[in-house]
C-alpha cells in the first residue's frame, strides 16, 4: 500500500533528524504534532543534499549530487520517489505549497560547495546564505502558516533573518572544519589565518542584528510553531554567546559546542518564558 510506503518515508526523515542533530531534533519535538512531521521532511531533504557536498569525500560527489538532483526533480513532478527522504519531502512540498524557486535556490547553493571555496564579495556571501539558509526558513514558514498567505507575507523577512543568523553562527562554529578540511571560507574580506577580535565582533554584530529581527517574527508565529522555533533561537543564541567569549584565534582551532545538560537547561527556561507568555 502506498500509505505504508509513505509512513516508512516519514519515519526515515525523522530518523535522519534525530541522528544528525540533537539540537534541531529537540527543537522540532517542541512543535505541535500537526506540523512536526513536515519539518522532519524538510530537514531530511536539506541534510542529505548537504551531506553529499560536505562528507562523501571518497566518492564522486558531483555525480552523486547530480543523481540526487535528478531524483528530486522527478519526485516533485511525479509526487513519488523510491528514495524515502525525497518521497517524504515531495509530500510536504506539495501539501504546504512550497515555491519551486526555494528548492532551486537551495540546490544552487549546495552545488556551489562542490566547486567554490572562497566568497570574495558581500553579494556572493548574501546569495549563498539566501540559498543555503534563508529559503529553508521560508520552507518551514510555509508549513507553520498552513496556507495563510497574508501571515506568510508578514513574516517572511523575519524568517529569512532567522535563517541567516543560524547559518552565520554555523559558519563561526564550524570555522575549523570548513577552513582546514573543506578548504572553504564564507566570510568575505576576512583573513581566517589572522582572524582578529575586530573581525569577529563585526561578524557577531551582523548576526545579532539578524537575531533581533528574527525574534520579532517568532513572537508573531502561530501557536503551533512558536515554542519550537523559540527553542532553536535560544540554542543558537547560546552558541553565539560562547563564540563571543572565545578568543578570535581560538575559534579556528576548535568547534564551539553547547553541552547536552545546557540544552535541557535552555529548554526548561524557554518553556517557563513560553508559559508566562513572555515571547
Amino acid at each position: 500500500m502506498k500509505s505504508l510506503f509513505d509512513s516508512v518515508s516519514y519515519k526515515c526523515s525523522k530518523v535522519v533528524t534525530n541522528s544528525y542533530s540533537t539540537s534541531f531534533s529537540l527543537a522540532t519535538k517542541m512543535l505541535s504534532n500537526s506540523i512536526r512531521q513536515d519539518i522532519y521532511n524538510i530537514y531530511g531533504f536539506v541534510r542529505f543534499a548537504d551531506e553529499i557536498v560536505d562528507s562523501f569525500h571518497d566518492y564522486d560527489k558531483p555525480s552523486l549530487f547530480e543523481d540526487f538532483e535528478i531524483e528530486l526533480k522527478k519526485s516533485l513532478t511525479n509526487k513519488i520517489s523510491l528514495n524515502p527522504i525525497l518521497n517524504a519531502f515531495q509530500f510536504t512540498y506539495h501539501n504546504s505549497n512550497i515555491d519551486k524557486h526555494m528548492v532551486d535556490s537551495f540546490m544552487k547553493s549546495m552545488k556551489l560547495d562542490l566547486t567554490k571555496s572562497t566568497y570574495l564579495t558581500d553579494q556572493e556571501y548574501k546569495d549563498y546564505i539566501y540559498g543555503s539558509a534563508d529559503v529553508v526558513g521560508l520552507m518551514c514558514l510555509k508549513v507553520f502558516v498552513k496556507g495563510d498567505n497574508s501571515k506568510y507575507e508578514e513574516l517572511k523577512d523575519t524568517a529569512m533573518s532567522l535563517g541567516s543568523a543560524f547559518q552565520k553562527v554555523n559558519f563561526l562554529r564550524d570555522l575549523k572544519a570548513d577552513f582546514d578540511t573543506l578548504e572553504r571560507t564564507y566570510f568575505p574580506n576576512t583573513d581566517l589565518n589572522n582572524l582578529t577580535e575586530k573581525d569577529k565582533q563585526e561578524i557577531i554584530k551582523d548576526i545579532e542584528s539578524d537575531f533581533k529581527k528574527g525574534l520579532d517574527g517568532i513572537k508573531k508565529l502561530p501557536l503551533e510553531a512558536k515554542f519550537g522555533v523559540f527553542m532553536a533561537y535560544r540554542y543558537y543564541s547560546q552558541l553565539l554567546k560562547k563564540i563571543k567569549k572565545t578568543p578570535a584565534l581560538e575559534i579556528k582551532s576548535t568547534r564551539i559546542r553547547v553541552p547536552n545538560y545546557k540544552k535541557f537547561e535552555l529548554l526548561t527556561r524557554s518553556y517557563v518564558k513560553y508559559q508566562l507568555n513572555l515571547i
